[in-house]
This record gives structure tokens, sequence and C-alpha cells, in this order.
């Protein structure tokens, strides 16, 4: 592994030992890239890079527009997103890009929460990432599910995955109790479009098992 800082954002780069292996980019919230690469290893899966990002300001960061907090207590999001996929796109994959044996076959975008929104929200901005999970992800914001029926991918993704808990759309918040109605909206609007694509439900709410759910997002898409 290899570490820098650039633009306020620490990356930390695990690197395939093959030529031309895939890359996956993760947003991390608590820096949990270390336990979701070990994760995927131990599953067994093919060679892979996994770069993963953090010290983001999430609400930030991760949101696509402004939009009023989702808690009383929360802070509202401050849409940053572009200005951060900006940042990934053009200074932070060259640079971690650079180390790496060979050029990547694939690569891939994958988030948890936030970041599984902000990962959707990527391929409408760019044609870099060619398969894409949303691990929990925040499908419940304001205005999502519409931006995705009425707008087209940079690129179809060739593969998208995506899951929750099963006790997340089971809340009296009622923001977010429209989550499992709306992931599974998308995914079959994905599904329906010919993208392979899949919706799984894990046990356990919104905040279990997040490094492990993510490495299964992974493993999925490094098997297709």
């Amino acid at each position: 592994m290899y570490e820098f800082r650039i633009g306020g954002k620490s990356v930390s780069v695990f690197p395939s030992a093959e030529p031309d292996a895939p890359v996956i980019y993760l947003n991390t919230y608590a820096d949990e890239g270390q336990q979701v690469f070990q994760a995927v290893q131990a599953a067994g899966c093919p060679p892979f890079t996994l770069i993963a990002i953090g010290s983001t300001d999430w609400n930030r960061d991760m949101a696509p527009w402004d939009s009023p907090a989702a808690f009383k207590s929360g802070e509202p999001f401050s849409g940053g997103a572009d200005k951060y996929l900006c940042l990934l796109v053009e200074e932070i994959l060259p640079r971690a890009e650079k180390g790496l044996i060979g050029t990547p076959v694939w690569q891939g975008i994958v988030g948890y929460s936030l970041g599984g929104l902000f990962a959707l929200y990527a391929i409408y901005q760019t044609d870099i990432f060619s398969r894409v999970g949303s691990i929990s992800g925040s499908l419940w914001f304001s205005g999502w599910k519409d931006y995705v029926l009425t707008h087209e991918p940079k690129r179809p993704p060739d593969c998208a995955y995506f899951s929750l808990g099963d006790k997340e759309s089971k809340t009296r918040n009622p923001i977010l109790k429209s989550v499992r109605r709306d992931t599974e909206e998308i995914y079959a609007f994905y599904r329906a479009a010919g993208i392979d694509t899949v919706f799984q439900l894990n046990p356990g709410n919104h905040y279990n098992h997040a490094a492990e759910r993510t490495a299964a997002g992974i493993a999925w898409l490094l098997s297709r």
C-alpha cells in the first residue's frame, strides 16, 4: 500500500501485483479502505487495485446538489459533488494510477451511504467508470430518483450493484423511509435498460457491517 494527500484528501492505494488489473475507487467515511481490501481478498476474488479516498467533507463532497438535512440535528447537504468529482478525475486518478503495473482493464466506483449516491452520480458526469456499486446508498436523497429516470449516464455501466439492510426503511424518519422503494425502482429501471444489475438485501440496519457489505459489492463487480 502507498498513500498520498492531494486537495485536502487522503488517498490510499492498495495495488495489485498483476499487470492491467481492474481498479475500483472507494470514497470512505472512516478510512475503512484497508478493512474492505482485506475482506475482498479473503473472498478469493480476482486481482484488483483498490483506491480509497478519505478526509472528505461527507455532506458536501458526496451530495450532487443542495438539500435540507435528513435529521433534525444534522447538517444540510451543500452540493459539492461536481467540484469533488473534478478533483477525483483530474488529479487523484492520474496520480494514483501512475504507480500501477500496466493499464487498468476497467475502472469502477463504489461507495457506502452517501458514497453510494456519489458513485451513481459519477457515471452521469463522466464516462471513466464502467462498473458501479451503491451499497446502502442514500438513494432517498431529494430529487435523486427523478434525476435517474430523466437523465442518461455518460456511459451506461457494464454492471451495477445495489444493496440495502433489510431494516433501513423501517424508520419513522419521513425522508429515509423511502430508501428501499427508491432503490428497488432505480434497480428495476437499470435492469429494464439491459444493464447487468443486482439488488441484495442484507440483515440489519444502515450501520451494520459496512465494510463487509462494501466488500461483497466489490466482489460481485469483479465477478462479472
